[in-house]
């Protein structure tokens, strides 16, 4: 049988495949009012839709855990029982087609209170329910963003505070599986990366000091996370950049500690925290990076990035490279990757009843 359609088992949680769905925003939530950041009819179509298709695991998009920790006023969020209540609706629905339920919890730090991406994803101030972003130094994202206020030591810890409720409510929201989003220039990679902390306190400088925040914020969830279920931690593997950023070196060894912290799982993203940046985008082009994180580690990986045919997919799993595969816009364009894959490399996804004449 193809590697893709076996079974992985993290802590006592079993995956019934190695597809998987990647976070994806969707900007369609409520931007203000009690009914702000909470799931609605389109967030269940979209990610029901890919459970029907046989995805073994469904990430949510970035879920925020406060309001100013919102990418777009339009993002999702999980700081409030009202939230929790709409997502319920999801996960049950998700659970009855034997796909696993992940909620990525995020803060976006300096680059948040910014508009849908169609209608330009530029800065957006309090007349369109925008806010003062929030980041370890006030260096803004590129020009035209808005300058962030540096987090003080006492909010750094309210934050922290915040993914560890977020996490407690995606518990009682059906969730089995928290990842905690470092990645893509949001607030826990701006701390990661000398490119976007300029701090000079036990926050900044040193790689110790840069990883302080995210391990706390894993420690935080781990703390409210049950012993038994699975927490992943979303990274850049890299800056893009020639010199003052992030590297592949440190994701290497920012791997060790989050395995030392309860991280069971790294999904190996890259870029999104220097603008202007090139990023050579070809197939697998970010494999590698997952690849040499489980070569050099012992913390699984999941790899990400142009990952569009069932034998590309496969062959990053048979090679080694990774230990699942996460899917985004092809899941966008065929919902149903999963089942078309297996019929393709003779695997078998859950199918529902009322689809059996398609088979």
């Amino acid at each position: 049988m193809s590697s893709l359609f076996e079974p992985y088992t993290l802590r006592s949680l079993t995956i019934p495949n190695r597809i998987w769905m990647a976070p994806m925003c969707q900007y369609s939530a409520e931007e203000s009012g009690p009914d702000a950041g909470v799931p609605g009819d389109w967030h269940f179509a979209h990610l029901a839709a890919r459970a029907v298709g046989g995805t073994g695991l469904i990430l949510t998009e970035a879920t925020a855990v406060s309001p100013e920790g919102r990418i777009s006023p339009a993002d999702l969020g999980i700081w409030n029982d009202t939230q929790v209540a709409g997502f319920r609706r999801i996960t049950r629905f998700l659970a009855e087609q034997g796909t696993v339920s992940a909620i990525q919890l995020a803060h976006a730090g300096r680059k948040a209170s910014t508009d849908r991406p169609w209608k330009g994803g530029g800065p957006v101030g309090p007349e369109a329910n925008g806010w003062e972003p929030l980041a370890p130094s006030p260096v803004p994202f590129a020009d035209g963003h808005l300058l962030p206020a540096e987090l003080t030591v006492e909010q750094i810890e309210e934050v922290v505070g915040q993914f560890a409720g977020a996490a407690r409510r995606a518990r009682e929201a059906g969730f089995e599986v928290v990842e905690v989003h470092g990645a893509h220039g949001y607030l826990i990679g701006e701390f990661l990366s000398p490119h976007s902390n300029r701090r000079t306190d036990a926050y900044g400088g040193s790689f110790e000091n840069r990883a302080r925040f995210a391990l706390q914020v894993v420690d935080a969830v781990r703390a409210e996370w049950p012993d038994e279920l699975p927490v992943l931690f979303r990274i850049s593997a890299t800056d893009w950049l020639d010199e003052g950023g992030w590297t592949v070196d440190d994701t290497v060894r920012l791997a060790d500690e989050l395995l030392a912290h309860g991280v069971d799982l790294l999904d190996v993203s890259s870029g999104g925290n220097a603008s202007g940046v090139r990023i050579p985008v070809t197939p697998g082009y970010q494999v590698p990076f997952a690849a040499r994180v489980r070569a050099e580690t012992r913390l699984p990986v999941a790899a990400v990035g142009l990952i569009t045919r069932p034998e590309q997919a496969e062959k990053i799993l048979s090679n080694g490279e990774a230990d699942a595969v996460l899917l985004g816009r092809e899941l966008l364009r065929d919902p149903s990757w999963a089942r078309r894959a297996a019929g393709e490399l003779g695997g078998t996804v859950h199918t529902p009843p009322q689809y059996d004449r398609a088979v």
